[in-house]
């Protein structure tokens, strides 16, 4: 019902919920975005400096298609932003043998037309030679993808949501009161009532305290460290224009990184899912334990980057799904409310479709959600398959 004027409350201003409340007032709608610490604060998922946005998923095309059409949205952003929202530096994945996600993902990116190189050990080294391939059987390059300035990104588009029509509020939501049928009112913690005629949460690791019953353990968070390092001084192979993001999949077990964007220091991360977490009470103080296995990693890896100081030091956290899949479905009980959430430390790149698909469930354009996306099939045990 575009242009319909229906009034609808998203609460949390992280990358879903910003995609979901701007795509919502593209259409006509009367839109509060509402959030407790701020667009992409520093303890939401979406905080922090920077993201890869690619389409390798192997066989999973369902994620490559949404990582493709949410390229385009954040180039749009990116070309209304003051500094840049992405930046196009590609990204290798590479493998110490030819895997099954290395195939399918070659296959699905062929039948969608994308310009992905499959390359060899010899070829990679020769065109990124920061990189130590060693053990290294083959890799795909994807010259489309890049960088995403995360908590730029997420503040630029509640910023132009505010601009052209949209209402943010900084405030606090509490819990609704469990009802059947529909819920037509949110207290908020200053007192004050938030009445719509839909609602959607998207609120990250905060979503199984808001919703225990039905999301108490099926969606967890975990611990995450990322660390950055200064490059050697006047050493152009670590800037984004010669480096590009990477990752080094052994099978599922990833490191990951970005260049060195913006003089903040080149990226570096273990992709594992940390020790259980509460999004408040985790201690936010990295460790030496996490440092030194991603220095151990990096000097391996890296042999230039050896002995490189440490320019800083995060502790974030993945809001996971049972399976990594996300979820983006009705309320079991409460016709008019929608949840969105499980990450799952992959989505960030995928807020604008995620965005548009919670948008279409808000507005009853679409009574089912994707089946993968459905609350039926988050479980409680966590088998981890997207990567």
């Amino acid at each position: 019902m575009p242009g319909s004027g229906v009034r609808i409350a998203v609460i949390g201003a992280g990358v879903f919920g910003a995609w979901t409340a701007e795509h919502l007032r593209r259409g006509g709608h009367r839109v509060v975005l509402v959030d407790m610490a701020g667009p992409a604060n520093s303890r939401a998922s979406s905080g922090g400096e920077s993201r890869l946005t690619r389409g390798a998923y192997g066989k999973d095309a369902i994620y490559t298609r949404m990582a493709l059409d949410s390229l385009s949205e954040w180039k749009a952003l990116s070309a209304t932003a003051g500094l840049p929202i992405f930046i196009p530096n590609g990204v290798l994945f590479f493998f110490p043998a030819g895997e099954p996600y290395l195939a399918d993902t070659l296959a699905v990116h062929e039948a969608l037309g994308l310009p992905t190189e499959h390359m060899d050990a010899t070829a990679m080294a020769r065109r990124f030679p920061m990189i130590d391939f060693t053990g290294v059987a083959a890799g795909i390059f994807e010259p489309g993808f890049g960088s995403l300035m995360a908590r730029r990104a997420v503040q630029t588009l509640v910023s132009n949501f505010a601009a052209s029509g949209g209402e943010y509020r900084h405030e606090a939501a509490q819990a609704p009161r469990q009802v059947d049928g529909r819920l037509t009112a949110l207290k908020l913690a200053s007192g004050a009532t938030l009445e719509a005629d839909a609602f959607v949460f998207a609120l990250g690791p905060w979503l199984p305290n808001i919703f225990p019953a039905i999301l108490g353990g099926r969606i967890f968070a975990t611990r995450q460290e990322i660390f950055t390092f200064a490059p050697p001084d006047g050493d152009d192979r670590f800037q984004p224009h010669t480096m590009p993001g990477w990752a080094d999949f052994n099978a599922g077990d990833m490191y990951y990184g970005l260049p060195d964007l913006e003089g903040r220091g080149v990226k570096f991360a273990h992709d594992k899912h940390g020790a259980a977490v509460d999004p408040d009470t985790q201690s936010r103080e990295p460790t030496s334990e996490a440092l030194d296995e991603v220095i151990a990693f990096r000097d391996r890896r890296f042999p230039l980057l050896k002995g490189a100081r440490v320019t800083s030091a995060e502790v974030c956290q993945y809001e996971n799904s049972s399976n990594g899949d996300f979820l983006i479905d009705r309320h079991p009980t409460m016709s008019n409310v929608v949840l969105v959430g499980g990450g799952s430390g992959h989505g960030f790149k995928h807020g604008p479709e995620v965005g548009r698909l919670a948008a279409e469930l808000a507005l009853g354009s679409e009574t089912k959600s994707e089946p993968r996306f459905s609350l039926a099939t988050k479980g409680e045990t966590q088998s981890r398959e997207v990567h």
